[in-house]
């Protein structure tokens, strides 16, 4: 089994270089695969929005946790890193502009020797995108017509798209990444439609919030899905996150059984030490006693 940990670089530690090169280098000594760096470009102090992964819809940090943009912190890491896989867990793809969320991939890609993956979310925060002067609505289908115009820019020698909800002319962007046919595409979300996007577009599915007993049902679905298109789950990475529910070497077990490959921990800290201490923990009680799993 596979480890990875999601962090929001965020908070009085964001501002600190050394906090972000300690906790990737620690994150790389003690065996973990995977560093997730989540992304909110601005936070409120109220949301009318109600956040998928609580019980009451809301968010768990504050408005003032701002948190460093994950493509500069990943690839900041990639010069003080050498092995572990550069993720962002998830960026927002609707809010962006496809091209630029390309070329930032690919520059990630390169800088990194190829060790960058990309998770792609379509957002829970109307406010965010309202900040941004974005439509919330119809995100889902513009995140299809971006996902099309970002494959062609990692692909083609020459790039084009014409869609609904974007146009790209002809045109050439470099370097490509080093990865091929590009970095890996993990998809965030357990909604039918999230699930739509994995199959068509994905190489890995990030679920959150999942348990043993929850995650057979969106596998099913998922399996489901994936044949409309040709495709089976042995072609993905599953990679799932128990997120704030039980999380044991048992837990584990039961995961690995249903053909998981990567457990996604969530690593928020306010300082060096207890980042440090809550890598410590999960390497001692779940990285090594899981290594064989």
């Amino acid at each position: 089994m596979k480890f990875g940990v999601q962090t929001l670089f965020g908070g009085p530690v964001a501002s600190r270089p050394e906090y972000l090169i300690s906790t990737a280098q620690a994150m790389e000594e003690r065996g973990f695969s995977h560093l997730w760096a989540a992304e909110h470009v601005v936070n409120f102090e109220n949301y009318q929005s109600s956040y998928p992964y609580s019980d009451d819809g809301v968010a768990p940090f504050a408005a003032e946790t701002g948190i460093i943009e994950p493509f500069t912190a990943l690839t900041f890491l990639a010069a003080y890193t050498k092995t572990i896989k550069l993720g962002t867990g998830i960026s927002i793809l609707p809010q962006r502009n496809p091209v630029y969320f390309a070329k930032q991939a690919a520059d990630l890609d390169v800088l990194s020797g190829g060790r960058a993956v990309v998770g792609v979310g379509t957002g829970w925060s109307a406010e965010e995108f309202a900040a941004l002067n974005v439509p919330f609505e119809h995100r889902g289908s513009r995140t299809r017509d971006y996902l099309e115009v970002v494959r062609s820019l990692w692909c083609d020698s020459v790039s084009s798209f014409e869609g609904k909800y974007y146009t790209l002319p002809p045109c050439v962007q470099t370097p490509k990444p080093v990865q091929t046919p590009h970095p890996p595409l993990f998809f965030g979300g357990e909604s039918n439609a999230a699930l739509r996007r994995v199959a068509e577009f994905g190489q890995g599915w990030m679920g959150y919030r999942l348990t043993p007993d929850t995650l057979p049902e969106r596998l099913d679905k998922l399996r489901a899905i994936l044949g409309k298109y040709g495709r089976s789950l042995s072609e993905l990475e599953l990679a799932i996150s128990p997120y704030d529910t039980t999380c044991d070497v048992d837990t584990i077990k039961r995961f690995a059984d249903l053909g998981v490959e990567q457990i996604i921990l969530v690593g928020f800290a306010d300082s060096q030490a207890a980042m440090l201490a809550l890598l410590d923990n999960y390497a001692e009680n779940l990285v090594v006693p899981c290594a064989d799993v």
